[in-house]
Protein backbone atom coordinates (compact mmCIF):
# COMPACT_ATOMS: atom_id res chain seq x y z
CA UNK A 1 0.00 0.00 0.00
CA UNK A 2 1.55 3.14 -1.00
CA UNK A 3 1.41 6.31 1.19
CA UNK A 4 -1.57 7.76 -0.70
CA UNK A 5 -3.34 4.85 0.19
CA UNK A 6 -2.43 4.70 3.57
CA UNK A 7 -3.62 7.93 4.44
CA UNK A 8 -6.53 7.86 2.59
CA UNK A 9 -7.68 4.81 4.67
CA UNK A 10 -6.61 7.20 8.18
CA UNK A 11 -8.88 9.05 6.79
CA UNK A 12 -11.67 6.72 5.82
CA UNK A 13 -11.02 5.23 9.45
CA UNK A 14 -10.93 8.62 11.62
CA UNK A 15 -14.30 9.39 9.37
CA UNK A 16 -16.29 6.46 10.12
CA UNK A 17 -15.07 6.68 13.77
CA UNK A 18 -16.15 10.09 14.08
CA UNK A 19 -19.55 9.34 12.67
CA UNK A 20 -20.20 6.46 14.95
CA UNK A 21 -19.42 8.74 18.09
CA UNK A 22 -21.87 11.56 16.47
CA UNK A 23 -24.84 8.74 15.83
CA UNK A 24 -23.93 8.34 19.50
CA UNK A 25 -24.39 11.50 21.11
CA UNK A 26 -27.17 12.36 18.55
CA UNK A 27 -28.94 9.71 19.56
CA UNK A 28 -32.14 9.85 21.86
CA UNK A 29 -30.73 8.39 25.31
CA UNK A 30 -33.00 6.42 27.02
CA UNK A 31 -33.80 8.27 30.20
CA UNK A 32 -35.47 7.79 33.30
CA UNK A 33 -38.17 10.06 32.40
CA UNK A 34 -39.03 8.36 29.13
CA UNK A 35 -40.67 5.13 30.18
CA UNK A 36 -43.87 3.52 30.08
CA UNK A 37 -46.81 3.92 32.30
CA UNK A 38 -48.69 1.26 33.72
CA UNK A 39 -51.82 1.14 35.98
CA UNK A 40 -52.36 -1.87 38.15
CA UNK A 41 -55.84 -2.03 39.45
CA UNK A 42 -56.27 -3.85 42.53
CA UNK A 43 -58.59 -7.47 42.16
CA UNK A 44 -58.48 -10.52 43.43
CA UNK A 45 -56.42 -12.15 40.75
CA UNK A 46 -53.53 -8.70 41.58
CA UNK A 47 -53.31 -8.64 45.43
CA UNK A 48 -51.39 -11.36 47.82
CA UNK A 49 -52.57 -11.10 51.45
CA UNK A 50 -50.34 -11.05 54.44
CA UNK A 51 -46.97 -12.17 52.77
CA UNK A 52 -44.00 -11.62 51.11
CA UNK A 53 -42.46 -14.51 49.20
CA UNK A 54 -39.91 -14.98 46.31
CA UNK A 55 -42.04 -18.03 45.06
CA UNK A 56 -44.73 -15.28 44.18
CA UNK A 57 -45.44 -14.74 40.14
CA UNK A 58 -45.24 -10.90 39.12
CA UNK A 59 -48.74 -9.51 38.14
CA UNK A 60 -47.39 -7.14 35.71
CA UNK A 61 -43.84 -6.37 34.57
CA UNK A 62 -42.76 -3.37 33.77
CA UNK A 63 -38.86 -1.67 32.47
CA UNK A 64 -36.68 0.31 34.69
CA UNK A 65 -37.85 3.65 34.52
CA UNK A 66 -41.16 3.27 34.13
CA UNK A 67 -44.25 4.44 35.60
CA UNK A 68 -46.80 2.36 36.91
CA UNK A 69 -50.13 4.07 38.84
CA UNK A 70 -51.05 1.12 41.86
CA UNK A 71 -54.25 0.65 43.06
CA UNK A 72 -54.67 -0.62 46.88
CA UNK A 73 -57.26 -1.95 49.56
CA UNK A 74 -57.16 -2.58 53.14
CA UNK A 75 -58.38 -4.18 55.97
CA UNK A 76 -60.46 -7.68 56.66
CA UNK A 77 -64.26 -7.40 56.96
CA UNK A 78 -63.74 -6.81 60.55
CA UNK A 79 -61.93 -3.59 59.92
CA UNK A 80 -65.20 -1.83 58.48
CA UNK A 81 -67.54 -2.53 61.22
CA UNK A 82 -71.02 -0.91 60.00
CA UNK A 83 -69.49 1.09 56.80
CA UNK A 84 -71.83 0.63 54.00
CA UNK A 85 -69.96 -0.98 51.11
CA UNK A 86 -70.75 1.87 48.70
CA UNK A 87 -68.22 3.96 50.48
CA UNK A 88 -65.22 1.34 49.90
CA UNK A 89 -63.82 0.21 46.47
CA UNK A 90 -65.95 -2.42 44.67
CA UNK A 91 -62.92 -4.66 44.57
CA UNK A 92 -62.54 -5.07 48.47
CA UNK A 93 -65.44 -7.43 49.21
CA UNK A 94 -64.53 -9.42 46.07
CA UNK A 95 -61.29 -9.93 47.54
CA UNK A 96 -62.66 -10.42 51.02
CA UNK A 97 -64.96 -13.58 48.67
CA UNK A 98 -62.53 -14.32 46.44
CA UNK A 99 -58.69 -15.01 47.91
CA UNK A 100 -58.30 -17.65 50.19
CA UNK A 101 -54.58 -18.05 50.96
CA UNK A 102 -54.24 -15.54 53.40
CA UNK A 103 -51.21 -14.86 56.24
CA UNK A 104 -49.64 -15.30 58.01
CA UNK A 105 -49.74 -11.36 58.46
CA UNK A 106 -52.52 -9.09 57.75
CA UNK A 107 -51.98 -6.83 54.93
CA UNK A 108 -53.66 -6.69 51.73
CA UNK A 109 -50.86 -5.83 49.13
CA UNK A 110 -50.95 -5.10 45.10
CA UNK A 111 -48.51 -6.72 42.98
CA UNK A 112 -46.02 -7.73 42.89
CA UNK A 113 -44.74 -6.36 39.78
CA UNK A 114 -41.44 -7.45 38.36
CA UNK A 115 -39.03 -4.97 37.14
CA UNK A 116 -36.60 -6.26 33.90
CA UNK A 117 -33.51 -6.07 34.54
CA UNK A 118 -33.00 -6.40 38.72
CA UNK A 119 -31.06 -8.70 40.07
CA UNK A 120 -29.76 -9.89 43.14
CA UNK A 121 -27.23 -7.11 44.46
CA UNK A 122 -28.71 -4.50 42.72
CA UNK A 123 -30.77 -1.22 44.49
CA UNK A 124 -34.86 -0.73 43.65
CA UNK A 125 -35.19 3.43 43.33
CA UNK A 126 -38.92 3.85 43.69
CA UNK A 127 -39.84 7.29 43.43
CA UNK A 128 -43.30 7.91 45.43
CA UNK A 129 -44.84 10.74 42.55
CA UNK A 130 -47.70 10.45 43.85
CA UNK A 131 -50.47 9.38 46.84
CA UNK A 132 -54.67 9.36 46.18
CA UNK A 133 -57.05 8.85 49.31
CA UNK A 134 -59.59 6.23 47.61
CA UNK A 135 -62.26 6.95 50.59
CA UNK A 136 -64.28 8.71 52.04
CA UNK A 137 -64.02 6.86 54.89
CA UNK A 138 -60.94 5.09 57.01
CA UNK A 139 -60.51 3.16 60.60
CA UNK A 140 -58.26 3.06 63.60
CA UNK A 141 -58.44 -0.15 66.14
CA UNK A 142 -57.24 -1.20 69.40
CA UNK A 143 -56.78 -4.78 68.97
CA UNK A 144 -55.55 -6.83 71.87
CA UNK A 145 -52.85 -8.20 72.81
CA UNK A 146 -51.39 -5.57 70.33
CA UNK A 147 -50.05 -2.45 70.67
CA UNK A 148 -47.97 -0.58 73.41
CA UNK A 149 -50.39 -1.04 75.98
CA UNK A 150 -52.22 -4.00 75.98
CA UNK A 151 -52.61 -4.72 79.49
CA UNK A 152 -54.22 -1.27 79.74
CA UNK A 153 -55.88 -1.37 76.50
CA UNK A 154 -57.23 -5.05 76.74
CA UNK A 155 -60.74 -4.46 74.71
CA UNK A 156 -61.19 -3.93 71.16
CA UNK A 157 -62.24 -0.88 69.61
CA UNK A 158 -62.58 0.41 66.23
CA UNK A 159 -63.12 4.42 65.07
CA UNK A 160 -64.54 4.77 61.95
CA UNK A 161 -63.10 7.90 60.65
CA UNK A 162 -64.64 10.55 58.07
CA UNK A 163 -62.34 11.58 54.98
CA UNK A 164 -62.56 15.28 54.05
CA UNK A 165 -61.05 14.21 50.46
CA UNK A 166 -61.09 18.15 49.35
CA UNK A 167 -59.59 19.14 52.25
CA UNK A 168 -57.64 16.19 53.14
CA UNK A 169 -58.53 16.31 56.62
CA UNK A 170 -60.14 13.97 58.91
CA UNK A 171 -62.45 14.79 62.27
CA UNK A 172 -61.70 11.95 64.99
CA UNK A 173 -63.27 12.80 67.94
CA UNK A 174 -65.54 16.16 68.07
CA UNK A 175 -63.52 19.44 67.68
CA UNK A 176 -60.10 17.38 66.81
CA UNK A 177 -59.43 17.97 63.20
CA UNK A 178 -55.66 15.52 61.47
CA UNK A 179 -54.56 16.95 58.82
CA UNK A 180 -54.21 14.45 56.04
CA UNK A 181 -50.46 13.55 55.11
CA UNK A 182 -50.85 9.99 53.13
CA UNK A 183 -48.22 7.17 52.36
CA UNK A 184 -48.74 3.41 52.19
CA UNK A 185 -47.42 1.70 55.21
CA UNK A 186 -45.97 -1.26 52.93
CA UNK A 187 -43.92 -1.19 50.41
CA UNK A 188 -41.62 -3.75 49.88
CA UNK A 189 -39.92 -6.48 47.56
CA UNK A 190 -39.60 -10.18 47.60
CA UNK A 191 -36.90 -11.27 50.52
CA UNK A 192 -34.14 -13.88 49.33
CA UNK A 193 -35.51 -16.77 48.59
CA UNK A 194 -34.23 -19.03 51.52
CA UNK A 195 -36.60 -16.95 53.66
CA UNK A 196 -39.18 -18.81 52.49
CA UNK A 197 -42.59 -17.09 52.97
CA UNK A 198 -42.71 -14.51 55.55
CA UNK A 199 -45.45 -12.39 57.07
CA UNK A 200 -46.31 -8.93 55.96
CA UNK A 201 -46.42 -8.06 59.54
CA UNK A 202 -42.45 -7.25 60.37
CA UNK A 203 -40.12 -4.83 58.49
CA UNK A 204 -36.91 -6.95 57.18
CA UNK A 205 -34.66 -7.50 54.32
CA UNK A 206 -37.96 -7.26 51.96
CA UNK A 207 -38.51 -3.91 53.34
CA UNK A 208 -41.59 -3.82 53.90
CA UNK A 209 -44.36 -2.99 56.57
CA UNK A 210 -41.82 0.02 57.88
CA UNK A 211 -44.56 2.63 58.88
CA UNK A 212 -42.59 5.32 58.55
CA UNK A 213 -44.69 8.54 57.78
CA UNK A 214 -41.96 10.69 56.03
CA UNK A 215 -42.49 8.48 52.43
CA UNK A 216 -45.14 10.57 51.35
CA UNK A 217 -45.45 11.74 47.79
CA UNK A 218 -42.17 13.85 46.68
CA UNK A 219 -40.03 11.30 48.51
CA UNK A 220 -37.88 8.48 47.30
CA UNK A 221 -37.22 4.76 48.74
CA UNK A 222 -33.89 2.73 47.86
CA UNK A 223 -34.16 -0.92 48.92
CA UNK A 224 -31.84 -4.09 47.88
CA UNK A 225 -32.97 -6.36 45.50
CA UNK A 226 -33.12 -10.25 46.56
CA UNK A 227 -34.67 -12.14 43.10
CA UNK A 228 -34.58 -11.00 39.46
CA UNK A 229 -37.25 -8.88 39.07
CA UNK A 230 -37.45 -7.24 42.49
CA UNK A 231 -40.87 -8.23 42.87
CA UNK A 232 -42.51 -4.77 44.03
CA UNK A 233 -45.61 -4.47 45.85
CA UNK A 234 -47.40 -1.76 48.11
CA UNK A 235 -50.04 -1.07 49.74
CA UNK A 236 -51.25 -0.85 54.01
CA UNK A 237 -52.50 2.61 53.12
CA UNK A 238 -52.45 5.50 56.12
CA UNK A 239 -54.04 8.50 55.70
CA UNK A 240 -51.88 10.21 58.93
CA UNK A 241 -50.09 8.43 61.56
CA UNK A 242 -48.32 9.52 64.28
CA UNK A 243 -44.11 8.52 64.96
CA UNK A 244 -45.14 5.37 67.30
CA UNK A 245 -48.43 4.40 65.76
CA UNK A 246 -48.58 3.48 69.47
CA UNK A 247 -52.12 1.38 69.58
CA UNK A 248 -51.19 -0.44 66.49
CA UNK A 249 -52.83 1.38 63.18
CA UNK A 250 -53.05 4.41 61.78
CA UNK A 251 -55.74 6.32 60.00
CA UNK A 252 -56.04 3.14 57.61
CA UNK A 253 -57.85 3.42 54.06
CA UNK A 254 -57.83 2.81 50.44
CA UNK A 255 -55.15 4.81 48.31
CA UNK A 256 -53.85 4.79 45.14
CA UNK A 257 -50.25 5.60 44.52
CA UNK A 258 -48.02 6.69 41.52
CA UNK A 259 -44.32 5.24 41.38
CA UNK A 260 -41.41 5.71 39.28
CA UNK A 261 -39.28 2.73 39.16
CA UNK A 262 -35.83 2.09 38.61
CA UNK A 263 -33.05 -0.22 38.43
CA UNK A 264 -29.75 0.84 40.59
CA UNK A 265 -26.71 -1.28 39.32
CA UNK A 266 -23.15 -0.65 41.23
CA UNK A 267 -25.48 0.68 44.43
CA UNK A 268 -25.63 -1.78 46.79
CA UNK A 269 -27.36 -2.07 49.88
CA UNK A 270 -28.45 -4.03 52.90
CA UNK A 271 -31.01 -2.26 54.17
CA UNK A 272 -33.72 0.42 52.68
CA UNK A 273 -32.76 3.90 52.88
CA UNK A 274 -35.12 6.98 51.82
CA UNK A 275 -34.54 10.79 50.58
CA UNK A 276 -37.19 13.25 50.94
CA UNK A 277 -36.53 16.89 49.22
CA UNK A 278 -35.38 18.06 52.56
CA UNK A 279 -33.83 15.06 54.43
CA UNK A 280 -32.21 12.14 53.46
CA UNK A 281 -33.17 8.99 55.52
CA UNK A 282 -32.04 5.85 56.91
CA UNK A 283 -33.28 3.01 59.43
CA UNK A 284 -32.86 0.67 61.84
CA UNK A 285 -34.65 -2.80 62.55
CA UNK A 286 -34.71 -4.66 65.76
CA UNK A 287 -37.05 -6.35 68.08
CA UNK A 288 -35.11 -4.66 70.53
CA UNK A 289 -35.63 -0.32 70.65
CA UNK A 290 -32.23 0.08 72.05
CA UNK A 291 -30.73 -1.96 69.07
CA UNK A 292 -32.78 -0.82 66.39
CA UNK A 293 -31.14 2.72 67.20
CA UNK A 294 -27.57 1.19 66.74
CA UNK A 295 -28.55 0.02 63.68
CA UNK A 296 -29.79 3.61 62.97
CA UNK A 297 -26.60 4.85 64.04
CA UNK A 298 -24.86 2.59 62.41
CA UNK A 299 -26.77 2.87 59.25
CA UNK A 300 -26.47 6.94 59.31
CA UNK A 301 -22.46 6.83 59.42
CA UNK A 302 -22.23 4.52 56.65
CA UNK A 303 -24.40 6.79 54.69
CA UNK A 304 -21.83 9.67 55.52
CA UNK A 305 -18.74 7.96 54.99
CA UNK A 306 -20.07 6.93 51.38
CA UNK A 307 -22.08 10.24 50.15
CA UNK A 308 -20.58 12.69 51.78
CA UNK A 309 -16.64 11.20 52.49
CA UNK A 310 -16.67 11.60 55.94
CA UNK A 311 -14.38 9.61 58.39
CA UNK A 312 -16.21 7.26 60.49
CA UNK A 313 -15.51 9.06 63.32
CA UNK A 314 -16.62 12.35 62.33
CA UNK A 315 -19.92 11.12 60.87
CA UNK A 316 -20.46 9.77 64.27
CA UNK A 317 -19.73 13.08 65.86
CA UNK A 318 -21.89 14.77 63.07
CA UNK A 319 -24.99 12.59 63.75
CA UNK A 320 -24.92 13.25 67.35
CA UNK A 321 -24.67 17.21 67.03
CA UNK A 322 -27.20 17.59 63.75
CA UNK A 323 -29.00 14.64 62.92
CA UNK A 324 -32.52 13.61 64.57
CA UNK A 325 -33.41 9.47 65.46
CA UNK A 326 -36.96 9.57 65.64
CA UNK A 327 -38.42 6.55 66.50
CA UNK A 328 -40.72 4.97 63.50
CA UNK A 329 -42.67 2.45 65.16
CA UNK A 330 -43.67 0.19 68.20
CA UNK A 331 -45.48 -1.85 67.43
CA UNK A 332 -44.92 -4.67 64.56
CA UNK A 333 -42.84 -7.11 66.27
CA UNK A 334 -39.52 -5.86 64.61
CA UNK A 335 -39.49 -1.73 66.05
CA UNK A 336 -37.85 0.94 63.78
CA UNK A 337 -35.97 3.67 64.25
CA UNK A 338 -34.94 6.20 61.64
CA UNK A 339 -32.41 8.91 61.64
CA UNK A 340 -33.63 12.13 59.80
CA UNK A 341 -30.23 13.32 58.27
CA UNK A 342 -30.95 17.13 57.07
CA UNK A 343 -29.77 18.57 53.70
CA UNK A 344 -29.10 21.47 54.66
CA UNK A 345 -26.22 21.13 56.54
CA UNK A 346 -24.22 20.01 53.44
CA UNK A 347 -22.86 23.06 52.00
CA UNK A 348 -20.77 22.07 49.57
CA UNK A 349 -22.16 20.44 46.09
Amino acid sequence: MNLTARALARRCSVLLALAVLTAFLLAPAITEGQGQTHLLKASPQTVHWGHFWAALKPVLTINSGDTVTIETVTGGPGNWPGVPLDKLPPELPQIWREVKDIGPGPHILTGPVSINGAEPGDVLEVRILDVQLRSPVAFNIIRPPLGVLPEEFPYYKAWILPIDLQKKTSEVLPGVVVPLRPFFGTMGVAPPPASGRISSGPPGLQTGNLDNKHLTAGTTLYMPVHVRGALFSAGDGHAAQGNGEVNLTAIETNMTGTFQIIVRKGKRLRWPRAETPTHYITMGLDVDLNKAAEMAVRETILFLQEEKGLSREDAYMLTSVAIDLEVTQLVDGVKGVHAMIPKAIFTRR
